[in-house]
């Protein structure tokens, strides 16, 4: 009787630690730890990892002859079906590892891409992961189907399939093109959702952050937008928009982005431009840190990296250190705009919504003014779409105290009796 339960995938992790000055994009103790997380996250067991201290990459191999024979040895010895490398291989490289090792053999690069796949639930998603996967595979293909022939099903091998990746070049070109078609057309439907936001004076906060921070529970307990949250790497892949009322009545779009990691891959920067747009033209960026993790320095590093990449640097950015209730305390200082919160307890988000508030365009004046009775419509006005903080009846008009925006201000400047 077959167990019901899939027998996992037994995984060796290997990598080249260059000593580069770079610790982001080199093979640390920290990215080994990140990658065995990675591939439980995909459904696999990490059984060991073999880590060679080497200045320069082998072009041919990744890594040291010497090394690949004791990686073959550990493969033989625990049984292993796959061997993950921290590093994006090169076709020869992959070709020649496979050959050499007889498992199947995966990059880091693939392993994010599969978890995409399997993360992806909107149209959208679904057709940016495809594009990326293609991107990735079509200079692969030479001799890629004898390596999935012997590769099967599991981990690496989700999204466009075995029998797509095996059609004739032009095919995936063709393939290729008709994907970035749809995304440029949904690029267009996006690009006029902003518009009208911007029409409508709707100021925009996205959500960036390390995969892990806490941003979809985050905005969970910022809306209760009922967003899927989990402790894993990638757990949400889709981006999420919910509004909330700041205490002036200035509306706040919130927007969930895709999580950043260390050596994300080119393909995804590029296939997911359309949805890191949103930092882009985003009024704010809340920048959501782990403030528990010892690699908090290094993964700000890496969102900034991507921030720039994307041309998103430069706006109004609040430091939002998350996991308070984990770490014990605030973050180191740091200059800027920060909030020490806990978005699973709820701990300083009062405060989060004041640094929101300071740091959002559109900042409402406190002012009392007396409207005329005449001026019945100014006041409905005033009641819809402004903050009415108390109200009385005089002999000269209605007395009112009030947050209001920099155009209302000028409309009823000649009302005010004190700001």
């Amino acid at each position: 009787m077959e167990n019901a339960e899939q027998k996992k995938e037994r995984v060796i992790l290997a990598g080249v630690h260059t000593g580069r000055i770079d610790a982001v994009n080199d093979t640390t103790d920290e990215s080994i730890a990140e990658l065995a997380e990675l591939v439980n996250t995909a459904g696999g067991e990490v059984i060991c990892s073999v880590v060679q201290n080497k200045s320069d990459l082998e072009a041919g191999t990744y890594m040291g002859e010497g090394k690949l024979y004791e990686l073959k040895e550990a493969v033989e010895m625990y049984g292993a079906d796959i061997v993950v490398f921290d590093d994006e291989l090169s076709p020869v490289q992959t070709r020649n590892i496979t050959d050499f090792l007889g498992v199947k053999v995966l990059d880091r690069s693939l392993l994010i891409l599969d978890i995409f796949a399997m993360r992806a639930k909107s149209g959208e998603g679904k057709l940016q992961v495809e594009l990326a996967q293609l991107r990735y595979r079509l200079p692969r293909l030479r001799g890629l189907g004898t390596e999935l022939s012997r590769m099967g099903a599991g981990i690496g091998t989700r999204g466009p399939g075995e029998s797509r990746l095996e059609s004739d070049r032009r095919h995936i070109m063709r393939r290729i093109s008709a994907l970035e078609s749809q995304i440029k057309e949904l690029k267009k439907h996006r690009s006029l959702i902003r518009e009208r936001r911007r029409k409508d004076g709707t100021v925009t906060a996205a959500l960036v952050g390390y995969t892990n921070a806490g941003k979809s529970t985050l905005l969970n307990a910022l809306t209760d937008a009922q967003v899927f949250a989990e402790d894993k790497l990638f757990a949400t892949l889709d981006p999420t928009s919910r509004a909330i009322t700041l205490e002036d009545n200035r509306r706040i779009l919130l927007v969930d982005t895709v999580g950043f990691i260390r050596k994300l891959p080119h393909h995804l920067i590029e296939a997911f431009k359309s949805t890191l747009e949103e930092a882009v033209v985003a009024d704010v960026i809340l920048h959501v840190i782990d403030s528990s993790s010892p690699e908090m320095e290094n993964q700000i590093k890496v969102v900034e990296n991507v921030l720039s990449d994307i041309g998103a640097l430069g706006k109004p950015e609040v430091y939002v250190f998350n996991k308070c209730d984990k770490s014990g305390g605030p973050a180191a200082a740091r200059d800027g705009n920060c909030v020490y919160i806990s978005a699973k307890t709820h701990e300083n988000l009062d405060k989060l919504i004041g640094a929101l508030s300071d740091a959002a365009p559109g900042a409402k004046r406190r002012v009392k003014a007396v409207i005329p009775y005449s001026e019945g419509q100014l006041v409905s006005e005033l009641h819809d779409r402004q903050k009415v903080i108390s109200e009385g009846y005089g002999a000269d008009g209605t007395e009112m105290e009030m947050l209001v925006d920099e155009k209302m201000y000028r409309k009823i400047h000649r009302y005010l009796t004190e700001e």
